[in-house]
């Protein structure tokens, strides 16, 4: 059997709303147009964190200095620090998935939806036992103020995400160029097996050993000509692009803010802090660290 079809230079037909291979679902139109719009006004009013990628105990690799990410980040479920090196079984799962924000309800009326189709879909070693999408990476793509000029930032590079089971992600804004794609030689990830445009509302679902395992992925591009700009309003950022990501961390890796190592509190509690000054569950959690210190002297 071949490799899946891929969209043309100029993206897939525009009365194309629905494509399935083996393991690869899109849907162009999954979105209502009322959950649609619930959905970016939950978006614009969220307070996004600008990361930085190490911290005093988990520091740069030798050779390497400290950077921000590429784009500002939101998480639910739990929050995966980019300090605290993301979720990467089978040996990172400890103080890696911090506690967050449930789904508000017109989200998770989505993940249910979703649910129930990815158990059609996949079987066997492909789901996992007690898969659900508890964690979601809200990603703002776009423009970041560098020196005093716009420099596009919109993409991502190859990767894996190393969650089990299947992926599925919601697209909002400009339509943006995934592609998958597998080693030719060692050292290289440049044979592209497929590429998708995720357009404003659609669903991506995929998962299996082909789309998980034997192949990154990784955007490419985001487009402007539809000339999105998303809120919220940020100083130094132009979004005209947010993905949700949702995937599945095993329920006894979720780590309560007060329970991380003393060295992973110490790194990430300037966030939490800046998080707490919008939002109520991220408060409590400091109150319960705090709670729980010992009392001086």
């Amino acid at each position: 059997m071949g490799p899946p079809p891929r969209a043309g230079r100029g993206g897939p037909p525009r009365h194309q709303v629905s494509q399935r291979t083996p393991g690869h679902h899109y849907n162009g139109s999954f979105l209502s147009a009322v959950d649609r719009q619930a959905i970016l006004a939950w978006l614009g009013a969220l307070h996004p964190l600008w990361e930085e990628r190490y911290s005093k105990h988990f520091p740069p690799p030798a050779g390497q200095t400290q950077r921000r990410l590429l784009r500002p980040v939101y998480w639910l479920g739990n929050w995966q620090f980019a300090c605290l090196d993301y979720y990467r079984p089978p040996k990172g799962v400890w103080n890696r998935c911090v506690k967050a924000e449930p789904f508000p309800d017109v989200l998770q009326r989505q993940v249910e939806k979703v649910e129930a189709h990815a158990r059609r879909m996949f079987r066997g070693p492909d789901m996992p036992r007690g898969w659900h999408l508890n964690t979601c990476l809200v990603n703002f793509y776009g423009n970041r103020l560098e020196d005093g000029r716009w420099v596009d930032t919109a993409r991502v590079g190859e990767h894996k995400d190393f969650e089990p089971g299947p992926v599925a992600s919601l697209s909002f804004g400009e339509r943006a160029l995934i592609q998958f794609v597998t080693s030719s030689r060692p050292g290289e990830r440049d044979a592209v097996v497929l590429e998708q445009w995720l357009d404003d509302g659609a669903l991506q679902l995929f998962g299996g050993a082909q789309w998980k395992d034997q192949t990154f992925h990784r955007v490419q591009r985001v487009d402007t000509r539809a000339g999105h700009l998303l809120k919220p309003e940020l100083p130094d950022f132009q979004t005209r692009r947010i993905n949700l990501t949702f995937r599945y961390v095993p329920d006894e890796h979720v780590t309560p803010f007060a329970r991380l190592s003393p060295e992973a509190r110490e790194d990430v509690r300037p966030y939490m802090q800046t998080l707490a000054q919008h939002s109520a569950f991220f408060r409590a959690e400091l109150d319960r660290e705090e709670a729980k210190a010992p009392l001086p002297g």
